[in-house]
């Protein structure tokens, strides 16, 4: 008997009159809204347009949620349409029942999000390093969905941190009450992996899908060890399907972990332009000149010095004669009052402040001239 245990929840479905909320569905959505959120305030930072993630959210979401349930339902076909499958073929269809697999999501969703990108004119793979961060965070808050189904749990153990299970689940050993908690496994390492993935594109500006193939690989090494701890059936009604002792999805792992790291290898030394679809969305400045969105700041403008010198030399120099005149008409009007006038300083106003400078200066040199009347 443990010492401690994690308690599962009695309930992953509350009504809302006749409306049924589920929880599964509920950490799906977080997970997307945190997605988004993060992956659109990097995106601005990057230089990109405001708004862009929540377009391409639009195309990637449906897309993602149609590839992982296809997934799902490819690799456990039984369940649904088996001869001894305990589910019916419709509910193939009810995705809120639970059943996601990662790799169709991302595969599918990919597709969205390259006909957004080719809509906008942004490179793909300056989107996929974009949002590798807060895909990889979405799909851990989406593991508390099946903590409140009750599935994908490990083996039994009598770890202080063990996971409660009804007795009668698929996976279950009978006699024993506690397993791995697999899903908090996967959730704290999807969390710190998209720390480290914020800190090595800070640290190392990784570019052209380099920082979505440290994702690919950073999430599949952790996905293999943990689906080696998982006792729930895949591929069958009962059972896991293995091959050379291990499941399809510790094979899928290996697959795209290699293909990751060889990828980051090859694109190393790629150092063209990442279109950021910005160009396109810059209207005319207020001279009605076009601009152009600098790169490194293209959500932002141009940088404030450039700015001022690009804006300073219209205003400026109306700014300065204006002063110049004032001064010497200051400067006349002392002399004509009968009083012996210092020279005049040098007339050059700071150029941000010419016309305070100039008037500052003439109210001056006006009361010098009172004095010298009385």
């Amino acid at each position: 008997m443990p010492l401690a245990s994690i308690p599962s929840p009695s309930e992953g479905v509350w009504y809302l009159g006749p409306i049924p909320i589920r929880a599964y569905a509920l950490c799906i959505m977080l997970g997307i809204v945190a997605a988004v959120w993060l992956g659109e305030r990097r995106w601005r930072a990057r230089g990109g347009m405001p708004g862009t993630i929540i377009d391409l959210a639009v195309w990637a979401v449906p897309f993602g949620l149609v590839g992982g349930r296809l997934y799902h339902v490819i690799t456990d076909w039984q369940r649904y349409f088996g001869p001894d499958a305990p589910g019916r073929p419709i509910d193939a269809l009810f995705i809120w029942n639970g059943g996601l697999g990662i790799w169709g999501a991302i595969a599918l969703g990919a597709v969205g999000v390259w006909i957004g990108c080719r809509r906008r004119g942004i490179s793909l793979s300056a989107i996929a390093d974009t949002v590798a961060p807060g895909v990889v965070l979405a799909q851990g808050i989406g593991r508390w969905g099946n903590y409140f189904n009750q599935e994908l749990f490990g083996a039994p153990t009598d770890l202080p941190w063990g996971l409660e299970i009804d007795p009668g689940r698929p996976g279950t050993v009978p006699g024993e009450d506690t397993y791995h908690p697999t899903f908090l496994y996967e959730f704290i390492w999807d969390v710190a992996l998209a720390f480290v993935l914020i800190y090595l594109g800070r640290r190392y500006a990784l570019r052209h899908g380099r920082l979505f193939a440290l994702y690919v690989a950073g999430y599949t090494f952790g996905r293999f060890w943990i689906e080696g701890l998982r006792v729930d059936p895949v591929g069958a009604v009962d059972h896991a399907v293995t091959f050379l002792g291990l499941r399809i999805n510790q094979w899928t792992s290996i697959v795209l972990f290699i293909g990751a790291l060889v990828y980051f290898y090859l694109a190393r030394n790629k150092d063209t332009e990442e279109s950021l679809g910005v160009e396109a969305a810059s209207g005319p400045d207020d001279t009605g000149e076009g601009a152009e969105a600098d790169p490194a700041h293209g959500g932002e403008g141009a940088d404030p010095e450039e700015g001022s010198a690009h804006e300073r030399p219209a205003g400026g120099k109306a700014e300065q004669a204006e002063g110049a005149g004032k001064t010497e008409a200051s400067a006349a009007r002392t002399v004509g009052a009968g009083g012996e006038a210092d020279p005049p300083a040098d007339p050059k106003p700071d150029p941000a402040h010419g016309a305070d400078q100039a008037d500052e200066e003439a109210v001056l040199t006006a009361g010098e001239g009172e004095t010298g009347r009385g």
